[in-house]
């Protein structure tokens, strides 16, 4: 694994840690911000090791659709980058300002934190398969 690769996931680790303990007590803009940190930093984790061009880039679905053009799987679906980009700038900035259009709800927050988590997975579980085809390779 390459000496960067851990660092970002353990940023997304500790981001998604943050969203489920900012739903558990109902912050939800938290949550929100921090579960899509989580995705972020997961496919970013997954570019790195896979040598794909690293784009400074919030928008999931740029980072989704570098590894879907290299076969690489991260575990979303179009519809979960729509939904992770829509919530990225409404998490940051308050209502009234010129972006979002309305708060944040528990529901959006819950399916968000099961998304980043399955991202989670699915980044982890393709790093340790090309490790061990790296390993077989030798």
């Amino acid at each position: 694994m390459k000496d960067e690769t851990p660092a970002w996931l353990s940023y997304a680790d500790e981001n998604l840690d943050v969203a489920e303990l900012s739903l558990a007590n109902n912050h939800l803009n938290a949550c929100l911000h921090n579960a899509q940190q989580a995705v972020e930093k997961y496919l970013k984790a997954l570019i790195i090791e896979y040598d794909l061009p690293f784009r400074k880039t919030h928008a999931i679905y740029v980072l989704w659709q570098e590894l879907t053009e290299h076969g690489i799987q991260s575990g979303l679906t179009e519809e979960d980058c729509d939904l992770f980009d829509a919530v990225y700038m409404p998490s940051r900035y308050p209502l009234f300002s010129v972006l979002p259009d309305a708060m944040p709800d528990r529901e959006t927050c819950e399916k968000c934190v099961r998304i980043a988590r399955r991202v989670g997975d699915s980044a982890k579980s393709a790093l340790k398969d090309k490790a061990d085809e790296v390993g077989n390779n030798l």
